[in-house]
């Protein structure tokens, strides 16, 4: 096993641990009613949610894309840049050619509506790709990062050629095309 793979393993195990925990202290947080009975919503699955985090981020571990590599992807046919963050946010600032479609608002019918292929080749990054921009990319915590989210959501759906810009980058100093209301100006 490759440092980076064992590395890879070891915060798989630990998400896990911790979604873990997190479900139990809910589930016993949930189950105080004054009739001591569990609270039943058949709308939420959390053994299922934890099942498809892990599956997911092993998935994730072989998409993460160089910041030339996204660039040349996202200029190819066919393929779409998803940004995910709120409405205002997109607004503001986005990777030139980006659609929006927020985070809260990923469900059955906005997917299908969206992204109605989902073979299509989808391209995401987030708030946690870019520094210099505090108003359109305000800095989240490493564990909050809506690129986690926004994957685990995509791949619960049925998508699986989901590709995330991976490294941190400095919006003055990249070679990818913004737009917004306050783009750089190049």
């Amino acid at each position: 096993m490759t440092h980076s793979t064992k590395k890879l393993a070891v915060s798989l195990v630990a998400l896990l641990a911790t979604l873990a925990l997190f479900a139990t202290l809910s589930a016993a947080a949930q189950g105080v009613a004054d009739t001591g009975a569990p609270i039943i919503n058949p709308a939420i699955d959390e053994g299922a949610y934890l099942r498809v985090v892990g599956d997911a981020l092993g998935h994730r571990a072989r998409r993460r894309l160089s910041e030339d590599d996204f660039i040349r992807m996202s200029r190819e046919p066919g393929t779409i840049v998803l940004d995910a963050r709120s409405k205002a946010r997109f607004d503001d600032l986005h990777v030139e050619g980006a659609i929006n479609l927020s985070f809260a608002d990923i469900a059955v019918d906005s997917l299908a509506e969206t992204l109605p292929d989902k073979n299509a080749r989808i391209l995401i990054y987030c708030n946690n790709n870019f520094r210099g921009a505090e108003r359109a990319f305000p800095t989240k915590l490493p564990s909050a990062s809506l690129n986690l989210s926004t994957y685990v959501a995509l791949y619960d759906y049925g998508y699986r050629n989901v590709w995330e810009l991976g490294p941190l980058i400095d919006v003055a100093a990249t070679s990818i095309p913004f737009e917004g209301t306050v783009a750089p100006a190049r």
